[in-house]
């Protein structure tokens, strides 16, 4: 039974939004190695790195899942990024969705430290979202995302536990 306190999550058919792609965003290291030399450089300046992320649910089948954007054949995220520093979080993040799926949705390790920040996203019924040409957009439904740290890793195959206190209403199209 689902307590009256229980947030309710709208989820709308994956077919309810429209998808096109726009110019491929190039990543600014050619390796693991250099991105992490950045990392350490960017902390030694600018301090604690913050970033955000949104969980964007939609539905397939009369179950939930949620986008991700798939860089090469392996490689999982969500979509957000790193924010400025003193940037309002809300703020960047649409900023960040903006830039990564061009989404104008008013919802929402070593020698270093991050604090990185999950937002849920209440989608529109409707959305357009540009995806750049060298990535994927997939909905990966939840059941695949539970516990799944090898082909994920630690944070989003924890979402689904994350999610579990909410109440999801399916709304058909």
């Amino acid at each position: 039974m689902v307590s009256s306190t229980t947030p309710i999550v709208n989820t709308y058919p994956l077919s309810s939004y429209t998808f096109g792609t726009k110019e491929p965003k190039m990543e600014k290291d050619t390796s693991v190695a250099d991105r992490l030399a950045r990392m350490k450089v960017n902390y030694m300046k600018e301090g604690m790195r913050t970033s955000v992320e949104a969980i964007v649910l939609v539905q397939e089948h009369n179950h939930p899942h949620i986008l991700l954007l798939q860089i090469g054949n392996t490689f999982c995220k969500l979509p957000g990024g790193r924010l400025k520093p003193g940037e309002n979080e809300i703020e960047g993040l649409k900023r960040k969705l903006s830039s990564k799926l061009a989404a104008n949705s008013t919802a929402l390790q070593p020698d270093w430290q991050e604090c990185k920040k999950l937002f849920l996203v209440h989608l529109s019924e409707r959305e357009y979202f540009a995806v750049p040409k060298n990535l994927k957009l997939l909905a990966v439904p939840l059941f695949e995302l539970y516990d799944n740290v090898q082909r994920y890793g630690p944070v989003i195959s924890t979402i689904p536990q994350q999610l579990s206190r909410f109440q999801f209403n399916m709304i058909s199209a």
